[in-house]
Order: C-alpha cells, then structure tokens, then sequence
C-alpha cells in the first residue's frame, strides 16, 4: 500500500510534466486541441493525490508504524484527533497536505464559469504555469520529502507528537495556513496567463475572475496568522501572542503583499488603472508564500516552528528565484496601452495606494529583518537575529498609521476632496480625543495613537453604516467594512494588551496572597494527577478584585513520558472584555511554594474577536463583482478590500 501511495504521486509528477509540456507546444503550434486532455489530466493527478492522502491518514489512525513518519509523529496513546492532524506535524505531511490543497484549488477552479470565460489560450497559459507549480511539489514530494518511507522492522511504539502541538489551535493553524498559501495559486498563475495570452478585454479580467479563490486564501492565511497568535499565547506560557519569530514573520509577508493587492485591486476594478502593478503584487504573494515554506524548512534561519534542511532548502531557493525572475519578466513585456494616471494624494485613489505602499514597506522591513542573520554573515563572523524591539520601535508606527489611514479614506472622493467633512471631523474628533485620554494616562505614544486611531475606524464605519444605505446594500463593501471593523478592534486589542501589561514573576507559599494591580491573587492549593501520556502539577488560584470574587486561575506544569527532558507551562485565563487575569506555573520546591508568572492584559480578548471578524466578514464578498465600473461616482463606496 505505502509503495502504491508512493507511485501514486510519481505519476502525478509525470503526469504535470508531461502535460505542462503538452501545454507550452500548444502555445508554440497556435493551437488549443489539447485543452480538454490537460484539464482532465489535472483532475487525474489530484486524484492520485486523493489516494496517496487518503493512505497517509489511514497509516496515521491505525498505528502504522512501519511507515516512518507514522513513527516519528504519533504514539499509542495519542488521541485520534491529533492522530489525524499529525498529518500536517512533519515537513513530508505537510508538503503533501499543501500540494493536495493546490491541486484541489485547480479542480474547483476549472469547474467555475470564470474559467470557461477564459480563451484557449489564456486556458493553456494557465495550465502551463499551474502544472509547473504542481511538478515542483511532487518533485519534493518524490525527491527530498517523501512520506511513505518505511522502516523495517516496524517500532512497536511511535515517538509521539510535540505536546506543544497537542493543543486546538496548532490542529487548524497549520492547515489554514496551508489553505491559504495553496489559494493564491490559482490568481497568481492566472494573472500571468492572462498577462502572456493578452487577453483582457477579450475577455474576463482576471482579477474578477479570480476574486473568490483570493479572498478565500486572504482569510484563510488571516485565520491561520490569528489562531497562530491565539496558540503562543494560550500554549508556550509566556503570556504574548506574537514574538516576531522568523517562522511567525514568514507567514505575515504573503498576507502583507496580499492586502496591498486587495486595496489596489479596487482602484482597477473601479477606475481601470494599476493592471500592471496588481499582476504583479499578485504574481508576488503566490511566491512569498514558497518563500515562507523555504524559511520553515531550508534551515536558513532558527526558529521554534521550523522543520530543518531536509534537503528542500536548495531546490526551494531555486524554485524562488526562477518565479520572481518569469514575474519580472512578464510585468515588463506586457502592457496597456489605455492605462490612465493615479489621481492626486487628497483622493481615496491615493489613499489606497499609500495603504498599500505602507503594507509593502512593511512586508521589505519584516523580510530584511528576518533574513538579517543571513545577510549579515558577509560582515560578521557570528551573526545574530534582531531582537523583538525592533521591529516594534519601527514596524508598530507603520502599523498605526495604517488605522489613520483607514479612518480617513471612505470620507474621500475618488477624483479628490472630501465627500463628508462633517463626518470626517467627527471621525477625526474621536481619534484626537482618545489619543489624548490615553496619551494622558499612560505616555507612550504609538500605543496612544494606535489607540485613537482604532476608536476612530470604528466610529467612522459605524457612522458609515448608519448613514449612508448604499453601503450597507453593497456586499462587497459591507465585507470590506467588516474586515476593516475588525482590523480596528485588533489595534485597540495591540494598543492595550502589550504597553499596559502588567506582569510579575513571583514565588509564593501556600495560603499567601501577591498583589497585581487591583487583583488579589491567593495561593490556595496543589494537586497532583496524571493524563493521556503525561503526568502534572497543577496550582489553584483564587482570584479577587477589591473583595469581590473574579474566578480561579489553574495553571499545570506537565511532564510528558516521551518527552520528559522538558516541563511543559499549561497556562490558565479568566477571561474578560476588558482585563484578562494570565498565569503561568514556573515551578514549584519541596515545601509546595510555587513560582508563577502572573499578568493581566487589558483588551487582549479584542485581539481574538477582530481576528475572527476579519476571518468571517470576507464572506459577504466572495460573489465576483461585476465588470462595469463608474469612473465619476464619488459617492458609492466602491469594493473596498
């Protein structure tokens, strides 16, 4: 079976060769007559991908250890559900499980109408590149990161899964995060073809075309980033959610590049300019996203989530580089001749292009950073990374002045000038006033101005909303404004969460009490018990607020039997709208004093709910918009991202 499955996906790989192939002879004969063997080749291909799954998962349920992958991420007393979500635990799983969602992205892709719009030889054009996307994959797959390699003789026993991975968001942040990679396949290879056929305005343009499968893979890569953030706070005990790890920064560069497109994209679905620049942001997250793959599994960089070389490091790299040089390379040759100016900086037209240059700039800071150790090896004898501090004393204000762009932007019309200046000194009052109550509070002033800025984007929507009914008909821009919405409340989470924690580390006897802020936190008990595959400690906490009981904190520290060179911190939340009470067990000595870590962080549950409501709102705007636009409207709210 495991040789079968391994068969499987070597003829899946001569099959995207062989008919990418067919694909480019095609373009050089003028012809189209192979068409319809190619699309059912592709559906074959996934297919034998299905079966090579399907295979690698009933290996994973059923204890099949004679597959060394099985071994290396599973145990008998694993549960089945993190059984089945090893899947994607490994570097060989998750190729595949990636691979096997582009291929799935391909087959939904050709059953859709916007692709029988295509022309023949947009059609081959398309193939060509995505079946060279999908030969990259099984060639890894094949080559360096084969998942059916067995083991003989067969362990009686698996090594088990990372307890850290044994947690509800490491289950679905992964594959999310792998969803929306694979997504960004289908407009980054179509904005190519059609670039290469000459095919806009012959026929669909591609961005609309491919506008579902974009937003699909936005908010999925959101949610993966999101639930990814929920998890180091809720799992490694530190009590943050985001510690600009190079892994962490690798998936926050594609979803950068990704939201500049979206905001560009509105400026040529509504004034018909940018063409050129929207193939190419487009063109560049499908193959950010590769570069966040090379990150996690070249070895280049250190990380907690990263797998090591494996040998992939290499062909990934080259894989890299060919793309951006065949994306520069199209992006100069193609041109449109109709192509009109950008209006002025006062307009919503320059507001969005200034949002998106902000987001790009970020995505080159974040990238030179995290690839810093790497550059500075040419000067350097040791090389170390940047630390935290850096990238939030230079990316954090870049951040921030996003919000202010966004509060200002849907009070401008596209051609200039202000739509509603009423409305937007009320949006500008409240964004004065909040930062000025929260400069006067605490005296830091990215946060006092992230702060103002996110009560002022949420005060603009909702005046938007009330007001103005054309937006609230208009599902694209009610998407656009939920997304929106819930950026905002995420900076008012970031604002407050991180600048006004209070944190302490303390050791403390049974029965006595430490003080933190206006809590009382009283060490009351600690229990002793065992779970599946691990042993813990557990302390209770009784929590209250100026008399009043507010909950229990019980934080474990677990021992797991195959993993018992380290303690791992189970951490324990009472959860609140306004101040979240965190605690961490460090440890504890014979007499049963334990050190704990200890905070309370304000507005962090904001972080959570914006997330989700980024995640959810997109929803309402996955229908493909239609083709007409209205270059003098300066009062519709347009598709904004």
């Amino acid at each position: 079976m495991h040789l079968s499955a391994y068969l499987l996906l070597v003829a899946s790989l001569l099959f995207a060769l062989f008919f990418a192939g067919a694909a480019a002879a095609q373009l050089w004969q003028g012809r189209s007559t192979a068409l319809p063997w190619i699309e059912k080749a592709h559906l074959m291909l996934t297919g034998f991908m299905t079966l090579s799954s399907v295979v690698l998962l009933h290996a994973l349920v059923n204890f099949d250890f004679s597959l060394v992958y099985v071994a290396s991420y599973t145990d008998r007393a694993l549960p089945l559900f993190y059984r089945m979500t090893a899947f994607w635990a490994g570097q060989a799983g998750s190729m595949l499980f990636w691979g096997w969602s582009v291929a799935l992205f391909g087959v939904i892709f050709a059953l859709t109408g916007g692709y029988r719009e295509l022309s023949p030889q947009t059609k081959l054009w398309y193939w060509l590149f995505f079946l060279s996307v999908m030969a990259f994959f099984l060639l890894i797959l094949t080559a360096w990161s084969n998942p059916f390699l067995t083991a003989a003789p067969a362990p009686a026993d698996g090594n088990g899964l990372n307890p850290l991975l044994q947690n509800p968001g490491m289950i679905f942040h992964p594959p999310l995060l792998f969803l929306g990679y694979g997504g960004f396949a289908i407009p980054g290879c179509l904005a190519l073809a059609q670039a290469m056929s000459n095919g806009y305005g012959r026929e669909g343009a591609w961005a609309g075309i491919s506008r579902p499968f974009t937003l699909c893979a936005w908010l999925f890569l959101t949610a993966g980033i999101v639930l990814g953030g929920w998890w180091s706070y809720m799992e490694l005990g530190w009590g943050g959610y985001w510690a600009w790890d190079p892994v962490e920064n690798a998936s926050l560069i594609p979803w950068l590049v990704s939201t500049a497109f979206l905001h560009t994209s509105v400026i040529e679905s509504r004034r018909g300019k940018l063409h050129r620049v929207n193939i190419l942001l487009m063109a560049l997250t499908t193959i950010s996203a590769f570069f966040a793959t090379y990150l996690v599994r070249s070895g280049v960089v250190d990380s907690l989530h990263a797998f090591g070389d494996g040998g992939v490091g290499r062909p990934l790299l080259i894989f890299i580089l060919a793309s951006i040089a065949l994306t520069v390379a199209v992006t100069l040759v193609w041109r449109k001749d109709d192509a009109k100016p950008l209006s002025g900086i006062d307009s919503r037209e320059g507001f969005l292009v200034l949002v998106a240059w902000v987001l790009l700039a970020l995505s080159a800071i974040i990238l030179v950073a995290t690839m810093w150790p790497v550059f500075s090896k040419f000067w350097v004898e040791k090389p170390m990374g940047l630390e935290p501090a850096f990238y939030n004393r230079v990316c954090l204000p870049l951040f921030a002045g996003i919000a202010v762009l966004l509060s200002i932007c849907p009070w401008l019309g596209w051609k200039g000038g202000v739509r509603s200046m009423p409305k937007l000194l009320a949006v500008l009052g409240v964004m004065a006033a909040v930062t000025a109550m929260t400069w006067y509070a605490y005296r830091m002033p990215m946060a006092a101005l992230g702060a103002g800025a996110g009560a002022a984007c949420v005060a603009g929507i909702i005046i938007l909303l009330t007001t103005e009914a054309h937006v609230r008909r208009n599902n694209a821009s009610l998407a656009a404004h939920g997304v929106h919405l819930g950026l905002a409340l995420m900076v008012l989470g970031v604002a407050f969460s991180g600048p006004y924690k209070l944190e302490q580390e303390v050791e403390i006897p049974r029965d006595a009490t430490v003080k933190l802020g206006k809590y009382d936190l009283r060490y009351v008990n600690l229990y002793e018990g065992e779970g599946a595959g691990y042993i813990f400690i557990e302390a209770e906490l009784n929590v209250t607020r100026e008399g009043a009981p507010v909950g229990v904190l019980s934080p474990q520290r677990r021992l797991y039997a195959k993993f018992d060179r380290q303690a791992y911190a189970e951490a324990a939340t009472i959860f609140g709208l306004g101040d979240e009470l965190y605690a961490t067990l460090l440890g504890v000595d014979a007499e049963g004093a334990a050190t704990l870590k200890v905070s309370v962080n304000p507005l962090v549950n904001w972080v959570w709910i914006g997330g989700t409501l980024m995640c959810i709102a997109p929803f309402l705007g996955l229908r493909r918009p239609s083709s007409s636009r209205d270059e003098d409207d300066d009062t519709g709210d347009g598709q904004e991202a």
